[in-house]
């Protein structure tokens, strides 16, 4: 399994990082290995969605929960269809004196073990640029 966690302070709060990701029907405008994306169905408290991706010759789509926490400024979601024996990522915005921290942890394992090596190294250099691609779209909505 493939996991990447991280956090940072940033100068945005903590309310314009959850709109930032939680607006995911915006994620091909500005996240680059987001080829396409569709609203599956709407839920009382999230999403499902199917997503394109796509970096070098790796092109997949999955679908996915999304489950959103506006009181409590967090994201979760979680894979129910495609590629992945698992895939979920978390997402938390906490308030900080001059903008928020972001928590962002993600997990997956591809069902084909060859297919889980291959895209390892890829998803990698791609989960590294994932929260400055977000950090960007919400100095571009600030400004």
């Amino acid at each position: 399994m493939t996991a990447h966690n991280e956090s940072r302070i940033v100068p945005y709060s903590a309310e314009l990082m959850y709109r930032v990701v939680s607006d995911i029907e915006q994620y091909p405008k500005f996240l680059p290995w987001v080829t396409a994306l569709r609203i599956v169905s709407r839920e009382e408290s999230g999403l499902i969605a199917e997503m394109a991706v796509g970096y070098a010759a790796f092109r997949e789509r999955y679908t996915s929960r999304v489950t959103f926490d506006p009181l409590l400024h967090s994201i979760d979601v979680v894979a129910i269809k495609g590629p992945f024996k698992q895939l979920e990522n978390h997402w938390r915005f906490t308030p900080q004196d001059s903008g928020c921290r972001i928590d962002f942890s993600i997990a997956f394992e591809f069902r084909n073990p060859l297919l889980q090596v291959a895209a390892s190294h890829a998803f990698e250099k791609v989960l590294l640029k994932m929260t400055d691609a977000f950090v960007a779209r919400a100095a571009e909505l600030s400004a």
